[in-house]
């Protein structure tokens, strides 16, 4: 039985009493049952919002789906664990940083409240986007819509033309937004580098009189 996080049950329990959330956990159940291997774990799908409450949040980072190879996949966008070898999108975005990690796992950017939502939440090893139909971006969505009309001054940071289609779940005239190209090796060499949506991020948490973040 998947299981909302505390700080996110209220706010999401209408949406864990419809239909297709019930079916979304249906699907899941009848895929374990048919010994599918499903990441991330059942514990794990989760963790993006058990690491990050929602009355804290300060920055968004949309994803699209869950890494799908054994060890990779991760509960949180981008990030994976630190024995794993670092994904090609995730080392553009340490060379963005122009700072050198031992650590891939970005769990310390939500411990900071910065939300790294995946928009599709689960995937099937080895089937990139193989849960894009389920019902996962309707849930996430819906945080997304939540997260815009509950909170303010928000920064969503959406990478490539999926993330970018997020834009209007977003009250533009209370959260702020900054869009790029996607950093995987296609674009960021060509445009992703010297984007800087770290220090602009700091920058306007600092306008809002909101802690920068240590990214």
């Amino acid at each position: 039985m998947l299981k909302i996080p505390l700080t996110y049950q209220k706010i999401l329990s209408e949406e864990t009493e419809k239909q297709y959330f019930k079916d979304i956990v249906s699907f899941l159940e009848t895929e374990k049952k048919g010994w599918k291997i499903i990441y991330p774990e059942e514990k794990n799908i989760f963790n993006a919002l058990n690491l990050t409450s929602f009355e804290d949040i300060k920055v968004v980072i949309i994803g699209q789906d869950p890494y799908h190879q054994k060890w990779q996949a991760h509960w949180l966008a981008f990030s994976v664990q630190d024995w794993v070898k670092i994904p090609p999108s995730l080392r553009n975005i340490f060379k963005e940083l122009w700072v050198k990690r031992e650590s891939w796992n970005l769990k310390e950017w939500s411990k900071q409240w910065v939300l790294l939502l995946n928009a599709i939440l689960t995937v099937e090893d080895s089937k990139p986007a193989s849960h894009s139909k389920i019902g996962w971006e309707k849930f996430t969505d819906n945080i997304t819509k939540i997260i815009s009309k509950e909170l303010d001054w928000v920064i969503f940071i959406l990478w490539g033309n999926f993330a970018k289609s997020k834009k209007t779940l977003i009250d533009q005239k209370k959260h702020f937004i900054i869009e790029w190209v996607h950093p995987s090796p296609l674009s960021a060499s060509r445009w992703f580098f010297w984007s800087k949506p770290f220090s602009k991020a700091n920058d306007i948490l600092k306008k809002v009189w909101k802690k920068e973040i240590n990214w």
